[in-house]
């Protein structure tokens, strides 16, 4: 099955946030841009949240408006005029959390991800097995929807494309390494397949030792997703939801801990040294 990789909704938010962030960077107001439009204000609103499609002259107008650079409202033109294209993970939408998918549209449309965990890897490195698994023994998928919501997860997955890899930056704590999700043999095909990964150009993997008791990653999970045509977005998630931050000032905060991380975890080449190790652990068990 072929997958399109844009959706309509997560290019309205993208084209949404930058009108935001060039509208408040301007200090103008979303009254005055209603005026500037001959519009009112919730129109405004909506063309900042995504929910209907931006015409190219109000936008082209507003970052007019806005001072905003001509390569800027280059960038944004050519988001909008990719509107129409087709959607992607439209047939597992039934089974992606309404909090999920808005994410997983904007991931399939990034560039470049970071992405921190301390306790899973993240479902881009994934196997199938070790997907269902940790998807099995979670509450967010019904186990009737659980073999569709795998599939969706692999679906996901732009690694290993030939035509446009995501480029992927991860940092993993190595307890993760340790803890047998889905059984010894699960665990093995799927630190096997890390190591695949690992040799491919557009992926680095991190390992945080544990000698590294403490670090700026305590915090929390989080990823950062980076585009060719917009604004970096940070990505958190909860027990029951998810938060998408756009705030530059925020998304820069994520970058200065991401390099942190990748400073303090160990390097590519000790990390996929490491991963052999549990590897050889595992089979000698």
């Amino acid at each position: 099955m072929t997958v399109s990789r844009s959706h309509p909704s997560a290019l309205r938010f993208l084209i949404g946030q930058e009108l935001r962030t060039a509208r408040l960077r301007a200090k103008v107001s979303q009254v005055d841009a209603a005026a500037e439009l001959g519009c009112s204000q919730p129109k405004i609103n909506h063309m900042e949240s995504g929910k209907f499609q931006q015409q190219p002259d109000d936008v082209a107008k507003l970052m007019r408006l806005y001072r905003a650079a001509p390569a800027q409202i280059g960038r944004i033109e050519s988001l909008i005029g990719r509107a129409d294209e087709g959607t992607q993970l439209a047939a597992y939408s039934d089974v992606l959390p309404d909090w999920f998918r808005t994410f997983a549209e904007l991931e399939a449309l990034a560039a470049g991800q970071f992405t921190y965990q301390a306790m899973a890897l993240t479902g881009q490195l994934q196997t199938e097995g070790y997907a269902t698994a940790l998807l099995g023994g979670g509450l967010q998928i019904a186990a009737l929807d659980l073999p569709r919501a795998v599939k969706a997860r692999m679906a996901r997955q732009r690694v290993t494309n030939e035509v446009d890899p995501l480029n992927l930056e991860v940092v993993i704590e190595e307890d993760t390494l340790s803890r047998l999700v889905g059984g010894p043999a699960v665990m093995t095909e799927q630190l096997r397949h890390l190591l695949e990964l690992t040799k491919r150009p557009n992926i680095k993997l991190q390992v945080m030792p544990k000698q590294v008791a403490v670090h700026v990653g305590l915090d929390g999970d989080f990823t950062l997703l980076n585009f060719a045509e917009a604004q970096s977005i940070g990505y958190t998630e909860y027990q029951t939801g998810s938060l998408l931050v756009q705030d530059p000032d925020q998304v820069a905060l994520y970058k200065l801990i991401a390099d942190r991380l990748q400073a303090l975890a160990l390097s590519a080449d000790e990390s996929a040294q490491v991963i052999l190790d549990h590897v050889d652990r595992l089979q000698r068990a």
